[in-house]
């Protein structure tokens, strides 16, 4: 094999990988394993993509931290097998811890396995009809997550015929409607009493990385996607990687590299070369070029779409994926600590929430007695600022701190990481900048969190922001989309794995199943390529 000097990466593959995210990092192991040579190209210094344990904090420069995705639970367990690795999971219990502003005594839910406690705590603080309104949504959403798994592993149909082919008949309608719908509507099929509990559902599952509001199109696709959570002993629930999620990186990189997969950091790739009708290899920044019989897309789909000389994909695609292009909504505020905030709404001896999700939202005051807007209200509002490119006074919040339940992140001076996961924002707010907004709205995010914890200023060591547009820079995701397609846009509507473009693919979080860190469309991806080359 011939290779470029000093760098030692080959001039020929059989398949060249664009990305080294971990949809791309299966690609590599299950094509390598296939025989073919694969050489993964990765722009950045570090692999994984948005799955990273970085060591952010230069105040607490020992400290592990997911600067990106920071939970493990979508990725289906028949992926893990087929890839025969095993990644290091913790289950997480109480799951979400949904507080209040108030003393000790004010009301509060842990939701924890422990369903006898979940069922009491919903009758004390809500009502009898949230608790069979709370129940009934789990059941359903149980038997849809069983139907629709296989689908996962399996190129797309279109959502009518997903429901026909994997989804029981009485269920088929729903499912349907769920896709197509909205969270708002799908969630008022059961009837909660409290919109609260309604508001908390929506946010974490239905709305969380979107560029959508509760009452538009798709968001329901959203909210089954992020309920598809089926790893052994999860419950159903999302879980930590032990290590952070480079722990998903590592085994995925060092199963690709076992089985021959050569991996190449800080190479980005300037091109795609096309040579009569096909993808012919790809050009590096430097100039040097890679031929292959195979480009693979790993990246997300716009960034692999510019790569393409223009007209050399179908105008259908290039039409399509422009009109469902959306820039992120999500602002995440990673930070340092030095202690453990104290909840005041919390008696002694409550179990630890430290490991659960924490919803901090708009509404919730009203749950101890205090004034407050209707939590669903304060959503749409939410929702409308970020339309008019206006910071919301009132945005959602999901909190985390994950260093109790796995303490192998922790630096010798017992640090903490922690997180907040912020929702919605705008991508660039109305005639401003994020650095001139930035510093005033994070001070507005850590007040939200002193109604809750007060004292919780005092704890932070070192913080490290990233905007929609910080993501975008960071994680190399086109506009800052976490879910490179937005999760309003359902299955075969996504990026697909065959361009159209006779030996080009594409296998990243814009293509089916949906964006997370699933791995099924590096799975279906290399799937594809390997029946085509046969």
């Amino acid at each position: 094999m011939t290779t470029h000097s000093a760098t030692g990466i080959p001039t020929r593959s059989d398949v060249v990988i664009i990305g080294a995210g971990h949809n791309g990092l299966v690609s590599a192991i299950l094509l390598a394993r296939a025989g073919l040579s694969v050489v993964v190209l990765e722009a950045s210094e570090v692999i994984g993509g948005a799955a990273r344990t970085e060591h952010p904090f230069a105040k607490a420069p020992g400290l592990g931290h997911s600067t990106g995705s920071y939970l493990l639970g979508l990725m289906p367990p028949e992926l893990l097998r087929t890839l025969d690795v095993d990644i290091p999971v913790l289950r997480r219990d109480p799951h979400y811890f949904l507080p209040t502003p108030g003393p000790a005594g004010s009301p509060y839910l842990l939701f924890g396995r422990d369903h006898a406690a979940t069922r009491a705590q919903l009758e004390r603080f809500f009502s009898p009809r949230d608790v069979a309104a709370d129940e009934q949504l789990a059941v359903e959403i149980a038997a849809l997550r069983a139907d629709l798994a296989p689908a996962w592993l399996e190129e797309p149909g279109s959502v009518e015929q997903t429901a026909d082919r994997y989804i029981r008949p009485q269920l088929q309608s729903t499912f349907v409607d769920l896709v197509r719908g909205s969270v708002a509507d799908y969630l008022a099929r059961f009837g909660f009493k409290s919109e609260l509990l309604v508001s908390m559902y929506a946010v974490t599952d239905g709305l969380s990385g979107l560029n959508a509001g509760p009452d538009d199109p798709g968001t329901g696709h959203n909210f089954l996607v992020h309920n598809m959570c089926r790893l052994p002993g999860s419950d159903g629930t999302w879980m930590i990687a032990e290590g952070g999620m480079g722990s998903v990186t590592r085994v995925f990189a060092d199963a690709a590299r076992a089985a021959g997969a050569q991996i190449f950091t800080g190479t980005p790739v300037s091109a795609v070369t096309v040579d009569g009708g096909a993808a012919g290899g790809v050009v590096l920044a430097d100039g040097r070029e890679i031929r292959a019989r195979v480009v693979l897309g790993s990246c997300d789909p716009y960034r692999l779409i510019d790569l393409v000389p223009d007209g050399s994909l179908p105008a259908e695609l290039t039409t399509r994926m422009a009109a469902v292009k959306r820039t992120g909504t999500t602002l995440k505020l990673n930070l340092a600590l030095r202690g453990l905030p104290d909840f005041s709404c919390l008696p002694p001896g409550t179990a630890s929430p430290f490991g659960s999700t924490i919803h901090l939202l708009p509404g919730s005051a009203g749950l101890a007695g205090g004034n407050s807007d209707s939590p669903m209200a304060a959503l749409r509002a939410m929702w409308a600022d970020v339309q008019a490119g206006r910071l919301p006074d009132e945005p959602t919040i999901e909190w985390y701190l994950h260093t109790t339940v796995d303490p192998t992140l922790q630096d010798a001076e017992g640090h903490h990481s922690s997180a907040l996961f912020v929702q919605s924002v705008p991508f660039s707010p109305a005639g401003s900048t994020w650095e001139r907004e930035l510093p005033a709205y994070v001070d507005r995010l850590l007040d939200i969190c002193e109604r809750y914890a007060p004292g919780t200023r005092d704890l932070i060591v070192d913080m490290m922001p990233l905007t929609p547009p910080g993501i975008e820079q960071h994680f190399g995701i086109t506009g800052g989309h976490i879910h490179h397609v937005d999760n309003t846009v359902a299955f075969n509507e996504r990026m697909p794995y065959y361009t159209g473009l006779d030996g080009l693919y594409a296998g990243s979080a814009g293509a089916h199943p949906a964006g997370s860190v699933i791995g099924a469309a590096g799975h279906n991806a290399a799937n594809r390529i390997l029946k085509d080359l046969r």
